[in-house]
């Protein structure tokens, strides 16, 4: 009997936070009867969920786009949904006349207009209007898509809901709205369910994740919420992200060293290292208040990992200022940095006041001199695990061989013909790259496992 079900297919582009909205919504279009195909050609429902930090990302989205049109023009029923911070958390009456061949556009993590537009509820119409400035369908009870159950091992769990800060250089405040935390309650439904349907590891996700309870009555924050989390069984790491050097305090850094499941791994960006350029930035710290907090988690945590990340050419940035960031990357010795060569957005500050006078191939040699830098580093930190016995979280296989990751977040291979998948394993480190590990299963008794590795 041939299978009349509807399918839905979701592209997602972008940051974590998009990864979670995407699952979301597939949970909820699966309770309303569709069910996943991996070809947009085969979807009776397509959802782009876009991201548009940069230049480029929203070229692809756009690109992507118009590369579906011809798929609506043969078949009018489709449903094409466009989501995400290409559509914003403001009107879209501009986008509706640029794309008049999209049904259905929602703002970031609100997958209420498509399904409201699918289901043809009125009842759930309105109280999804009601709701929308704050967690539409974010009720915790999300139940994994289909074609995802019992494979996924680690699981994006977003906590905090837009940005207040306003760096001059950033654009989520404007596409995904001012701060907003999830109680409490919604995030200990949400990872207990996750961990019902075999998830092992969470990672808390906000724009600044640790100014997560700020605007909370009950004044719960992230350290409180790690404590929490930590009891839930089922869960056997949890993970957070991104951090603002502002409000990274030394709760949080004791929370993680004190707690079991807390892995020891920060992401803590610090966007350029000279102080005229932080402050043209909108950071509200300076390179010697970084310097110190690295330090101090550090001193809270040892043998922790630290990514950060970088924006050269930024306006106005002198050779000089490029070389305070070169020199802090070098003295910090970080064992990941997110590299970006500046991209003025519209609507920004930066994009409004300043002008974009640092030519693109001074840009990219810059670029390439840090990328360079840090291959070095990350060879070096690395290269000292060589030989040592590490525990690994096993994700899934890919190309014949297992990937996990460290308590650290380093990833590693190893060749098994075993069923890896969800089991936290210690494994004996045989090569060390910039960018990842090899390791080989342990044969005989193991060697002491370095747990903070």
């Amino acid at each position: 009997m041939e299978n009349t079900e509807k399918k839905y297919h979701i592209w997602t582009s972008g940051c974590q936070m998009n990864v979670a909205d995407s699952r979301r919504l597939g949970s909820s279009l699966e309770k309303l009867g569709y069910g996943f195909t991996d070809q947009a050609k085969n979807a009776d429902v397509l959802v782009l969920n876009t991201c548009v930090v940069r230049q480029s990302a929203e070229n692809k989205a756009l690109g992507f786009l118009h590369s579906i049109r011809p798929l609506k023009e043969k078949n009018p029923d489709l449903v094409i949904n466009l989501m995400g911070c290409l559509v914003g958390v403001r009107g879209t009456e501009k986008l509706q006349k640029q794309l008049p061949f999209v049904d259905v556009f929602s703002p970031p993590s609100d997958p209420g207009p498509l399904i409201a537009y699918l289901s043809q509820d009125a009842d759930y119409v309105a109280e999804t209007n009601a709701t929308r400035n704050r967690f539409a369908l974010m009720d915790g009870e999300i139940r994994i898509p289909e074609h995802e159950r019992g494979k996924l091992v680690s699981a994006f769990i977003p906590i905090v809901y837009g940005c207040s800060h306003a760096c001059t250089y950033c654009i989520i405040p404007y596409q995904r709205g001012i701060e907003r935390s999830r109680p409490v309650e919604d995030i200990i439904t949400e990872a207990r369910s996750l961990a019902e349907q075999g998830v092992k590891e969470i990672t808390l996700l906000g724009q600044i994740v640790d100014r997560y309870g700020k605007d909370l009555e009950n004044g719960e924050n992230l350290a409180d919420l790690l404590r929490i989390l930590n009891d839930i069984e089922g869960v056997e790491r949890i993970r957070f992200l991104t951090s603002h050097p502002s409000y990274f305090d030394v709760d949080i850094m004791r929370a993680v060293a004190e707690l079991d499941k807390a892995m020891p791994h920060f992401e803590v960006p610090i966007q350029a290292g000279d102080n005229e350029v932080l402050e043209n930035m909108k950071r509200g710290y300076t390179q010697e208040d970084y310097r110190d907090l690295i330090a101090k988690i550090r001193e809270e945590v040892p043998n922790c990992s630290i990514a950060t990340d970088i924006i050269v050419g930024f306006p106005g940035e002198t050779e000089e200022q490029f070389e305070q960031t070169y020199q802090l990357l070098a003295d910090l010795k970080m064992d990941v940095a997110h590299l970006a060569r500046y991209s003025p957005r519209n609507r920004t500050v930066s994009k409004r006041q300043m002008k974009d006078d640092v030519p693109d191939a001074v840009k990219r040699e810059r670029f390439h001199r840090l990328e360079s830098l840090q291959k070095t580093i990350a060879s070096e930190i690395n290269a000292r695990l060589l030989g040592e016995t590490l525990p690994v979280l096993f994700e899934n296989k890919v190309k014949g061989r297992w990937r996990g990751r460290t308590s650290t977040n380093k990833l590693v291979f190893v060749e098994s013909d075993d069923d890896l998948r969800g089991q936290v394993l210690p494994v004996h480190i045989t090569w060390t790259g910039p960018w990842s590990m090899q390791a080989q299963m342990l044969t005989q008794a193991p060697s002491p496992i370095i747990l903070d590795a």
